[in-house]
């Protein structure tokens, strides 16, 4: 479609829709204020209907009240028509005196045993009717039987008389009655004359709301039915009251007082005039009933004398979507001249526009062919003109973007395989070249490939407490190093992201390999500064070989990433060469785990405890727990082996946890039974201080379940615990030493922490670690090291404790030193419970 259509067709559209948004809010204003006259109408109707029940109530009541005095005017007149006894009436001359007196019925009730019954009656239901449960009209029989006043609030109470209210029969549920009593002790029965029916009814049609309520149906246009309702009892099942063998609905507990309910919803409507009656507000809703689209609005009428009761106002809605319709079509059919005269002018409009236009677009053509030298002249000053002008520039332009974009494609295609923080080619790369070396080996251009897998020991470590910026400038310094160490042809350094790099080797024996391999090595472990911080690093290095390994591209990647992972599991700074084994390690790896899993759920895990001795006093003074694991199926398994691998696995915690529990309760056990203090010593993973706050908070809860002292407590911590969050960490080891808990650094001297740690933490002991005492010989030599921890803590202050003394020897040569404080198989192994109470405690 062309721009002079589009123009046309978007100023006629553009009319049309504020028209029609125009002719939408007329329609919107109109039915809000047809509404709004509608519920003014029912306010009105609604406040009339009101009144005449309120005046009708108040009418209803004095005619009530000289019913009950005609009553008892008949009651005195029945009395001297009659015998003093009962047994001497007829229920036939009961029949003929009620004709005379003009009166419906009357009976004669009289005390029988514990109840009072109808003995005589001129209407046969009367007859043997039981009154007892007639809750406060036996009452009042009671009372006039006794010569007493009546004293029910109900009804009327005259001397020696009292009139019930209109109610419905009990014993005739299908007529409406007002009763009379008299009794003056001149007689053996109550006399009990009575009005039925339309005697009765007449009252309500005389002065109810009824005829008021049929003029306005008849006379408003839209009333459909209007209704009184009782909201206490609409809608409910369980009103009917059970009398005399008879089923029936008092006339308060009606649910309509006045009016009918043709348009029926019942449970909606019963919602509706609660919540009416909550607000105190009018609610309305709309609906399909009986075939016909109706408004309906329950109105609240609380008064303070009379319980309170909703009017319900049926609507026609129909009558306001008729006017509402007439309405919409009369300001459409207005609206059409509008849209005529907006076409044509748009038409004449968008003709001046686009004639321009189909220039400047023959120009923009011969710019999308390549053609930038031509230059349109520029006759018009408006914003035509302008765009000539841009387009002009543009031809220019895009002449200059051409040359920029080869150059930016260029360095696109760098980035996307290189590693943007060192330069090197990164894993894309790396993949497509290996690739092509394994192609090119099996077409025996080459003979070998070699996969080379590095990563940094500990960097997390580093780059956590040294930040981010220090660690990317030690990655780019590592890879300077690693690629000084290469071989100038046939080597190919890729970094593949972290702190990993990756070295392709191609016509070199695998002893030429290995030597690269541990000259990087070297190299790496050579000190680092940066930013004036000495920092020391090595590097874990795996090698698989083609075809020798695999002759698949990603196996070998995997294998030679398996044999790195072996030299981290060896302590790193190495190289170790993909063999079967590792395979079979990653199996039973993978077994250990399983096992371990089951069995930490299953709580199956041991606790051992070996001895802290003080060697000068020959006495315990406390226990290090240790964790001891038998397998149904994989037998002892030994902690170096199945620590690391809860570690890798987040089972270190949970492995943790069932250790605390076993050994806080033992120690709480023994030192209550024993009435002795034996300190307890747990080990703790550098792992469960990625959460300080949580395992400070844990460790005060199993003291305290255990009600175990916090100074008979110990946690043993590695120096390269000291490397993770370190902020944190010093912060979760000051509450803990402020709670009361001692805080050890175990196998001193084999991390790699500064000294300095020593004075800023709470620190309260070192452990010398027992390859320093196992070093120690019997003339005492190889012992400066042990010398050395023991005089740094005697300067420090902190207590001193050697692990792993098993000779004499050693025990005399710590004791002239100073280390009083010792553990080892020379005093006990690591007991179970059982064993370590009857060797040290039952004694």
């Amino acid at each position: 479609m062309s721009i002079k259509k589009k123009i046309s067709l978007f100023f006629t559209l553009l009319v049309l829709c504020i028209l029609l948004a125009n002719n939408t809010l007329h329609y919107i204003r109109s039915k809000n204020r047809l509404i709004e006259f509608n519920q003014k109408e029912i306010t009105l109707v609604t406040e009339e209907i009101a009144y005449e029940v309120e005046n009708s109530k108040n009418s209803a009541l004095y005619m009530e009240d000289r019913m009950a005095q005609e009553l008892r005017t008949t009651s005195i007149a029945i009395q001297r028509s009659l015998p003093s006894k009962y047994q001497d009436i007829s229920n036939e001359r009961l029949k003929e005196l009620a004709k005379q007196l003009r009166v419906s019925h009357i009976t004669l009730l009289a005390p029988v045993g514990d109840d009072i019954i109808g003995v005589r009656s001129s209407d046969s239901k009367e007859i043997n009717m039981s009154t007892k449960e007639w809750s406060y009209w036996y009452t009042s029989f009671q009372e006039l039987l006794a010569n007493r006043p009546v004293t029910t609030k109900k009804g009327m109470a005259l001397p020696n008389f009292w009139s019930g209210p209109i109610e419905v029969a009990s014993s005739n549920p299908k007529h409406v009655d007002k009763w009379g009593y008299y009794y003056d002790g001149s007689t053996n029965y109550i006399i009990n004359p009575y009005f039925r029916d339309k005697d009765v009814i007449n009252i309500e049609k005389q002065f109810g709301p009824t005829n008021v309520m049929n003029r306005f149906t008849k006379s408003l246009d839209g009333v459909l039915e209007l209704t009184v309702f009782n909201p206490t009892n609409f809608g409910r099942h369980n009103q009917s009251v059970y009398l005399n063998g008879n089923r029936y609905v008092k006339m308060k507990d009606q649910p309509i007082w006045y009016g009918t309910y043709t348009y029926q919803n019942t449970q909606r409507d019963k919602a509706f005039m609660k919540k009416a009656l909550k607000t105190g507000e009018s609610q309305r809703y709309l609906s399909e009933i009986n075939k016909k689209q109706v408004l309906k609005t329950f109105v609240p009428i609380k008064e303070d004398k009379s319980a309170p009761y909703v009017i319900g106002v049926v609507y026609d809605y129909g009558l306001i979507e008729t006017e509402l319709h007439q309405e919409l079509v009369k300001h459409l059919l207005l609206s059409l001249p509008f849209i005529l005269l907006v076409l044509i002018v748009s038409i004449i409009f968008s003709t001046s526009i686009t004639r321009p236009i189909k220039n400047v677009m023959e120009h923009v053509n011969h710019i999308a062919k390549g053609n930038f030298g031509k230059i349109l002249a520029v006759r018009r000053r408006d914003e035509l003109g302008g765009l000539i002008g841009n387009i002009n520039h543009l031809s220019h332009f895009l002449k200059t973007y051409l040359n920029d974009l080869k150059r930016s494609q260029e360095e696109s295609e760098f980035h996307a395989y290189h590693d943007s923080l060192t330069g090197l080619p990164n894993r894309r790369y790396f993949k497509e070249e290996l690739n092509r070396r394994l192609i090119e080996s099996q077409q025996k251009i080459i003979k070998h490939v070699a996969v080379l897998f590095m990563d940094i020991d500990r960097f997390k470590d580093i780059n956590d407490t040294l930040g981010h910026s220090k660690g990317d400038q030690l990655i780019q310094l590592v890879a300077k190093r690693i690629k000084a160490c290469l071989p100038p042809y046939n080597s190919f350094l890729t970094r593949q992201g972290g702190d990993e790099f990756v070295v392709l080797f191609s016509d070199f024996s695998p002893v030429e390999v290995e030597k690269f391999a541990r000259k990087i090595i070297l190299d790496v472990q050579q000190p680092c500064y940066i930013e004036g911080d000495e920092i020391f690093v090595s590097i874990s290095s795996g090698l698989s070989f083609y075809p020798k390994h695999s002759t698949n591209l990603d196996t070998l990647i995997t294998y030679a990433d398996m044999a790195m992972y072996a030299s981290k599991r060896q302590g790193g700074n190495k190289v170790m060469v993909y063999h079967e084994l590792l395979n079979e390690k990653q199996t039973e790896k993978m077994q250990i785990e399983k096992r371990l899993r089951k069995a930490i759920q299953k709580e199956t895990i041991e606790v051992y405890y070996q001895p802290k001795v003080d060697a000068r006093r020959n006495t315990i003074t406390g226990v290090e727990a240790l964790v001891r694991w038998h397998d149904e199926e994989l037998g002892f398994v030994s902690p170096e082996v199945f620590i690391g691998i809860a570690e890798e696995a987040g089972l270190i915690h949970s492995l943790w946890g069932n250790v605390m529990n076993i050994a806080c309760c033992q120690i709480s056990k023994w030192n209550k039974t024993f009435n002795q203090e034996l300190t307890l010593a747990v080990n703790f993973s550098p792992r469960q201080f990625q959460n300080s706050s949580l395992l400070v908070h844990e460790i005060k809860n199993v003291l305290s379940f255990y009600k175990l002292n916090p100074g008979s407590f110990e946690m043993e911590i590695t120096e390269s615990t000291l490397l993770i969050n370190t902020q944190e960490t010093i912060k979760a080891l000051h509450e803990l030493k402020e709670y009361g808990i001692s805080i050890s650094i175990d196998d001193f001297g084999t991390g790699y922490s500064s000294l300095s740690y020593l004075k800023k933490l709470p620190i309260d002991c070192l452990k010398i670690d027992r390859s320093f005492i196992q070093d120690i010989q019997e003339d005492y030599s190889n012992s400066e090291i042990a010398q050395a921890i023991i005089s740094l803590s005697q300067s420090l202050k902190l207590e001193v404790i050697a692990e792993g003394v098993e000779e004499e020897y050693q025990k005399a040569f710590l004791m002239e030193n100073g280390c009083d404080h010792m553990q080892g198989y020379l005093f006990s192994k690591p007991l179970a419970a059982k064993d370590f109470e009857a060797a040290f405690l039952n004694s």
